[in-house]
C-alpha cells in the first residue's frame, strides 16, 4: 500500500546522533509515512545503526550507495525514490517533536492553497539542549508570489527546506544544485509556487553542533565540496561561479515560476534589492551564529519520541 507521506533521510557519517533522530522520526503520532534512508558509502557505524533499525521496523527502506556521490544529490536521490503524494527531508542529526507530522499533514489536508508545511522550531546543541528559539517573522503565508520571494530574501528565515511538501510541486522545480548556498534558492523557487503554513508549536529542533557539516566545512569551496565532490576542482568551478550560479539560482527560479509578466518584474525587482542589501557590511545573518539563550519552561524530552532514559 502507497504510504501517504515519503520522509528522506540521506546521511553520511552521521552515526554520533543518527539513533536519536531516528527514533524521533519513527515515534511520530502520524504513522503512514515510509523512511527512505540513504547512506552516502559512510565509514563510520551508520550502515550498523541503519540496518539494525531497518530490521525493526518495516516502514524503514535502506539504501546504502557504494560511493559517496555528494550531499545535494543524496537528497535528490531520496526524493526520486519516494512514493507518497507528500514529502518530507530529514537530517540525521535534527530532533522532531511526536506531533511534527501530524500537525504539517493536517495542515495541508485543510489548507488546499498550501504547497508547504512546517512548524515554529529552534536551534539545539550537541547534548539536546534548546539554545536559540527563534520566531517565523517571514510573509511566506502570503497569496501573493513577489511578497513571500522578497520575504524570504530579505528576512532571517526558519527551515522550510525541512517542511512537508507536496511532491508533485517538488517535481514542477529544479533538483537541489550544489552551488554556494543552493538551498536558499530551491527554498525561493519553492515559494514561487505557492505559500507555506506554519504550525504554531515548537516542534523541529535543528542541531548546532561541531561536526555538522557547515561547520567541518568552513570555507565556501568544502561547503561546496560537500554537496557535491566536483566542486572541489577549483579550475572547472572557480569561486567567481560558485556565486554567480548563486544568483542566476534565484534568476532562473523567477523565470521558471507560474508568474503574471507584474509579479515577475517585481521579483526581479527585489532580487536586485536583495543584491544592494547584500553588499552592505553586517548582512546575512544566520540565527545559529546568535548569542545563546537561557530558554526556561521547556522540557524537549516531553516533546521528542524517544528521549526516555537517555542521558544529555
Amino acid at each position: 500500500m502507497t504510504p501517504r507521506l515519503s520522509v528522506g533521510l540521506p546521511v553520511y557519517n552521521g552515526a554520533e546522533y543518527l539513533a536519536e533522530s531516528l527514533d524521533a522520526l519513527l515515534g511520530q503520532s502520524f504513522e503512514d509515512f515510509e523512511l527512505i534512508i540513504s547512506d552516502n558509502a559512510s565509514t563510520d557505524g551508520t550502515e550498523e545503526i541503519c540496518r539494525t533499525y531497518a530490521a525493526k521496523d518495516s516502514r524503514i527502506r535502506y539504501i546504502r550507495l557504494p560511493q559517496n556521490i555528494g550531499a545535494a544529490p543524496n537528497h535528490n536521490f531520496v526524493f526520486d525514490e519516494a512514493r507518497g503524494e507528500l514529502f518530507k527531508w530529514a537530517s540525521h542529526d535534527d530532533l522532531y517533536g511526536r506531533d511534527l507530522l501530524l500537525r504539517c499533514v493536517e495542515a495541508l489536508d485543510e489548507r488546499p492553497e498550501m504547497i508547504l508545511a512546517h512548524s515554529w522550531n529552534a536551534i539545539i546543541d550537541e547534548n539536546s539542549r534548546v539554545t536559540q528559539p527563534f520566531d517565523y517573522t517571514l510573509r511566506t503565508d502570503s497569496p501573493h508570489a513577489p511578497t513571500r520571494f522578497r520575504s524570504l530574501l530579505l528576512e532571517p528565515g526558519g527551515d522550510d527546506f525541512y517542511g512537508v511538501i507536496r511532491s508533485d510541486v517538488l517535481r514542477r522545480v529544479k533538483p537541489h544544485n550544489s552551488y554556494h548556498h543552493a538551498d536558499r534558492t530551491f527554498v525561493a523557487a519553492v515559494t514561487l509556487q505557492g505559500p507555506f503554513f506554519q504550525v504554531p508549536e515548537l516542534l523541529y529542533f535543528r542541531r548546532d553542533h561541531p561536526t555538522r557539516a557547515e561547520r567541518a566545512n568552513p570555507t565556501m569551496r568544502k561547503r561546496c565540496a560537500n554537496l557535491d565532490p566536483k566542486r572541489a576542482n577549483r579550475f572547472r568551478h572557480p569561486m567567481v561561479r560558485l556565486l554567480g550560479e548563486y544568483v542566476l539560482g534565484f534568476a532562473g527560479a523567477i523565470q521558471r515560476a507560474p508568474l503574471s509578466p507584474a509579479d515577475r518584474r517585481d521579483c526581479y525587482r527585489y532580487l536586485v534589492e536583495w543584491l544592494t542589501a547584500r553588499a552592505r557590511p553586517g548582512s546575512g545573518e544566520r540565527i545559529e551564529d546568535r548569542p545563546p539563550v537561557e530558554f526556561t519552561g521547556f522540557d524537549i524530552d516531553a516533546v521528542v519520541p524517544g528521549r526516555e532514559g537517555r542521558v544529555a
